[in-house]
This record gives structure tokens, sequence and C-alpha cells, in this order.
């Protein structure tokens, strides 16, 4: 049988990196590492990093649907986005208040943002997390 293949690295474009690398470390709670000459920041998000890349000659396109994080404390991280302003308004997935933290009909605790740049995010409860089993 053929070992399935393991993401380890998920790459969101963003129009300023600098700006962006400061958003996500406040919205984590953790720094990141510039990965010099590269234009990339990347975040150690257990085995998959995620990495900010600000494109050359090109506009940022921004994530097409959701970016999930599992996270201990989403109470803390919830306040962290409000903060930031990026917590998600009106309803998503059929669901109102999106920015607020809820339980889903799956189970999962959690809620919806947004980053500066239009990139999608949700963060879940990691002690709710459903994965399809």
């Amino acid at each position: 049988m053929t070992e399935a293949p393991r993401l380890y690295r998920v790459i969101v474009q963003v129009a300023d990196l600098d700006r962006a690398a400061g958003f996500y470390e406040r919205l984590f709670g953790v720094a990141g590492r510039r990965i010099e000459g590269a234009s990339r920041h990347y975040f150690d998000c257990g085995d998959v990093i995620l990495a900010l890349l600000q494109p050359r000659g090109e506009n940022a396109r921004s994530t097409p649907d959701y970016l999930y994080f599992a996270v201990g404390d989403l109470e803390a991280v919830h306040r962290r986005a409000k903060d930031l302003g990026a917590l998600a308004k009106g309803t998503i997935h059929g669901e109102s208040a999106a920015g607020e933290i809820a339980r889903r009909p799956w189970g999962e605790r959690s809620f919806y943002a947004a980053d500066p740049f239009g990139n999608l995010l949700c963060f879940v409860d990691a002690r709710t997390l459903f994965t399809g089993a």
C-alpha cells in the first residue's frame, strides 16, 4: 500500500509581509520567523507551516476558503482577534454571528475571522475537533 502524502506547508499570500507578520504574531500569540531573501514569514502550526508570502511583481491572492486552526484556548484567541478587528461579520456557511464563539452542528466550538488581506480563518477549540471520523 502506498503511504498517504503529508501536508507540511500552506502558503497565504499577503500584500505587506511586515504588516501580516505583525498581525499573525499578535493573533497567534507566538513569534514566527522571517525567511531572508524569500519574501516569506513562517509560523509553526503543529506539523504544518503557515507561510506568509508577499508575491513579487503581482497582486496577492487571498485564500478561496477558510483555513482551520485548532487552539487550546479559544477564548484567548477570540479576544486577540477582536482586538485586531479580525472577527467575521454577518453569516458564514449559513450561520449568523460567525465572529462569535459558537458550537457548530458537527460539535466544534469555533469562530470565524479574516486577516487584513482577506484571507479567511477559523479557530476551533482543540478539545472539540471534528475530523470526519
